[in-house]
């Protein structure tokens, strides 16, 4: 539920330098297919997304808020900033990336989710150059970025829970979108991979083990174009280290896990 949204608007962004902004609403469906793993996984997710473009480059964020049906579990952003001197109408662009990711959660579900106790959002600073593609009208875009990791030092406010050290760490993400049948669907996505803590804990140093975490989303939308903004479809999360999942003995795994979820969304 993040980052697509940039190169849905390259084209917009080509004649306007007004900020552009998407909501989307996500049920999703993970509790469902993976109950015994994630029997407590939030069933609800909104995003919103903002891309603006200026003389320089753009501006990008994103904000997820995951739901329980007593209130919001957690919040999860990304802030980037983009610094280029093409212009938007060239096809083949690079361009210096900087951003921050980082999030909250809700230690009152703790209990609920260890996901929420461990705080999985360690705050983190990105660097890096991006290369930027798109067709004559926008309708297919494609981006790479390759980017310098800097993970913050982390104290849980949870039982020493996701106490994390800061580290030193590289991220590798691409980002496609694709627009087709006379504007009726799109088929967008991003795929990211990236080294630092996963869900398996190693007993010797006493802390969670790191290796390299995995996650992509890629959505498919059904456009009402008389409707000026509307769409509905369904976004697929895959990952593998990236949940923390309980198995039926209590341990926390490493894991390959497939969410789908049923979606809704306006561009405004």
């Amino acid at each position: 539920m993040k980052k697509i949204f940039f190169f849905a608007l390259m084209a917009v962004a080509s004649l306007s330098a007004q900020a552009q902004v998407n909501i989307q609403l996500h049920y999703d469906l993970g509790r469902n297919i993976n109950s015994a793993s994630e029997p407590n996984r939030p069933k609800l997710t909104s995003t919103v997304e903002m891309f603006k473009p200026d003389r320089l480059g753009s501006t990008y964020f994103f904000v997820d808020m995951d739901y329980y049906s007593d209130g919001i579990a957690g919040a999860y952003w990304e802030i980037s900033r983009e610094f280029t001197f093409a212009k938007p109408a060239e096809s083949n662009t690079f361009a210096a990336h900087i951003e921050y990711d980082g999030g909250l959660t809700n230690n009152k579900y703790a209990e609920r989710n260890s996901s929420y106790a461990t705080s999985r959002f360690q705050q983190c600073f990105l660097l890096g150059p991006a290369w930027n593609w798109h067709n004559k009208d926008f309708s297919k875009t494609f981006s790479f970025q390759l980017m310098y990791k800097q993970y913050l030092k982390q104290k849980s406010q949870y039982n020493g829970a996701g106490d994390y050290k800061a580290i030193a760490s590289f991220q590798a993400t691409a980002v496609w979108s694709t627009t087709f049948a006379h504007g009726w669907c799109t088929f967008a996505g991003f795929a990211d991979l990236w080294y630092g803590y996963t869900p398996r804990f190693d007993a010797a140093k006493g802390e969670q083990r790191k290796g390299l975490v995995f996650l992509s989303e890629p959505q498919f939308w059904l456009n009402f174009p008389a409707t000026k903004g509307f769409s509905i479809g369904t976004e697929w999360e895959f990952s593998n280290d990236f949940i923390w999942v309980t198995t039926p003995e209590g341990k926390k795994t490493k894991t390959f896990m497939w969410n789908p979820t049923i979606s809704a969304k306006y561009v405004f």
